[in-house]
């Protein structure tokens, strides 16, 4: 593996390295040569100093400003102790091998934090503006919204914004964690931080830096050390309690037993003064106040890899409890795009009615008109087409070819007597006329995603026990969805403030309870919810702020990744403590009865703390 140290680490690990070498020849001479006690505490000082200097000028300095009881403090206290019962290696060995632990913990720490910042090195460093006919360079955060830039091959994309011409395929794996490139055309949306792969593209701006996707998830990750879990704040206030009844119950294990067994003899007060400094170096906190932060930053910055973005180690914490997701429809389950489904022509065959609905459907933007023309994916002769009548509420009345044509609902066959009947499928159902002769009806519904099914399933798998949907559609298409997919149950027709009632109703009956949506139309569920996760809304003001989860693409089964990440690190936060206290009880114990060293209380603070940072270090490697 290749480590690359920081200044301060390399100026660390020489002075281990001497400080090392000065003992090991140390530990020779005093082996091969008699000396005075003086002399040989003057050659195991020289490494204790070079070792850990800096530890005591922090532990003085703190004690000048009245902070007394942190790590720095009781490996000072334990260590000079140590030199004034005459155990001069043990107390050097403690000083270095707790400075190899600080070095252990530096690099750990450094390694998650460049992993972050490897992941989110999406900041564009310039940005190519168009302005009087030049390019000229500028900073991104000088770009206005509406300018237009231009974005060449193996080039980041500066801002949010879309595409006014040119063809491309662009690289979103920093944002989405999808490998696969996306192609971009005309009118197509990019988002600032995605690469641009192959071609020359111009992009209008949508968005200034400051308010633009990489800038906002950056802030995220930044930010979401803020937010600690419960289990952090235990720890940070048990240190502080648990740190100065350590010094006092050490000083009490010192000082009583010599004064009951015997006040004038040195070897007692030299033994228990000795268990005094096994109990204050083996009760040092450092395993648990580093290895749980560095569990819970881990897990965020793995996750972030897998294109899920987690404000923070409290909803990483919810997130691995959850036992009921509640989902919106559209958007969410659903593409929230039309699309034909499934065409039923009568007497006419379906590519000929199909281009008969293209036709009409040629002058409107409605989506359910754009999804037709989509469909029949061929050029329109718009010249055939010599009157185009919108009839509100019902459809389109048109002249193709001379022949009058009505593409619409069933309320337009009935207004032009044309004998129509409903579909039996699910959907919204186009019927085409040409005069009063029926021609078909098209199908035509929300598209289901792909992974949906799939995570739904999985959901269930790990446990899951209620997966909900609730939408403002209509009952049928609700109903249709929900048996698809598999659901536990759905609510249909609902206004935004229905969805926030059924939520409540649904919190009261859950231990813990995640919302997704598309994070537009969402936020007070959102806010509401244990747990709120906008789905594919990376460009939303309204998901970044209301949601405590961004998934970076629209894929339902970044829920299953992100529940599944956080029972793991919250699996390796448990490990961690359980481990960490259980070891330095059982030393404490032994080192209060005598049993355990100087040597075995260094394996309780050091060699704990260094596999509860190779444990927490687990928590950034996820399996695909």
């Amino acid at each position: 593996m290749n480590i690359k140290l920081t200044r301060k680490q390399k100026k660390m690990l020489y002075r281990i390295i001497a400080a090392a070498v000065l003992m090991a020849a140390a530990a020779v001479v005093t082996r091969l040569i008699e000396m005075p006690m003086w002399a040989e505490l003057i050659i195991y000082a020289v490494p204790y100093i070079i070792a850990g200097f800096d530890v005591l000028k922090t532990a003085f300095i703190n004690m000048i400003h009245g902070q007394f009881f942190d790590e720095k403090f009781l490996m000072m206290v334990a260590t000079i102790g140590a030199f004034g019962a005459g155990e001069y290696p043990e107390a050097s060995a403690v000083m270095l091998f707790y400075q190899v632990g600080e070095l252990f913990q530096s690099i750990a720490v450094g390694r998650s934090r460049k992993s972050i910042s490897k992941l989110m090195d999406i900041r564009p460093d310039s940005a190519t503006v168009i302005r009087e006919g030049e390019e000229i360079t500028v900073g991104p955060d000088e770009v206005d919204v509406g300018e237009l830039i231009i974005t060449r091959p193996g080039e980041k994309i500066p801002l949010d914004g879309v595409v006014e011409d040119g063809t491309s395929s662009v690289n979103t794996a920093a944002l989405t964690g999808e490998s696969a490139p996306v192609d971009v055309k005309y009118s197509d949306s990019v988002i600032s931080g995605t690469v641009n792969l192959t071609g020359v593209i111009k992009v209008r701006t949508t968005s200034t830096f400051g308010e633009s996707t990489v800038s906002k998830i950056l802030e995220l990750v930044e930010n979401s050390s803020e937010k600690k879990a419960k289990v952090e704040n235990f720890i940070t206030k048990f240190a502080k309690v648990y740190t100065p009844c350590v010094v006092i119950a050490a000083l009490l294990l010192g000082i009583i037993p010599p004064l009951i067994l015997g006040i004038g003899s040195w070897e007692i007060w030299k033994t228990w003064l000795i268990r005094a400094c096994v109990f204050l170096v083996v009760s040092c906190p450092c395993a648990l106040v580093v290895s749980v932060p560095l569990s819970f930053f881990g897990g965020i910055g793995g996750a972030a890899r897998e294109g899920v973005l987690i404000k923070g180690a409290n909803y990483m914490e919810s997130l691995a409890s959850i036992d009921t997701v509640v989902f919106d429809k559209t958007g969410t389950l659903t593409k929230g795009v039309f699309a034909v489904e499934d065409i039923h022509p009568r007497d006419i065959s379906k590519a000929d009615l199909l281009d008969v609905a293209a036709a009409c459907e040629s002058f409107s933007s409605h989506p359910v008109a754009q999804s037709i023309v989509r469909a029949h994916g061929g050029h329109i002769e718009k010249d055939r087409i010599t009157e185009v009548k919108e009839i509100a509420g019902k459809g389109i009345e048109a002249v193709i070819d001379g022949e009058r044509y009505y593409c619409g609902n069933g309320g337009l066959m009935e207004m032009c007597g044309a004998d129509y009947k409903d579909c039996h499928l699910t959907g919204t159902i186009i019927h085409v006329s040409k005069g009063s002769e029926y021609l078909g009806h098209i199908v035509i519904n929300d598209e289901i995603k792909e992974d949906s099914a799939r995570a739904v399933s999985e959901l269930k798998k790990i446990g899951v026990k209620k997966i909900v949907m609730l939408t403002g559609d209509k009952e049928k298409v609700a109903k249709s969805v929900s048996e698809k997919l598999g659901l536990t149950e759905y609510h249909a027709e609902l206004l935004p403030a229905d969805k926030v009632t059924h939520i409540e109703e649904l919190l009261n009956k859950s231990s813990r309870l995640a919302f997704a949506g598309d994070g537009i139309n969402d936020a007070p569920v959102l806010m509401r919810a244990d747990v709120g996760i906008a789905m594919g809304a990376m460009g939303s003001d309204a998901a970044i702020e209301s949601a405590d989860v961004v998934l970076m693409d629209d894929k339902p089964m970044g829920i299953v990744k992100a529940i599944l990440i956080a029972r793991k690190t919250m699996r390796i936060v448990k490990e961690n403590v359980i481990f960490a206290l259980g070891v330095k009880a059982i030393i404490l114990i032994l080192g209060a009865l005598g049993i355990a060293n100087m040597w075995i209380a260094v394996f309780g603070d050091v060699g704990v703390l260094i596999l509860a940072i190779l444990n927490a270090v687990r928590a950034m490697r996820i399996k695909k």
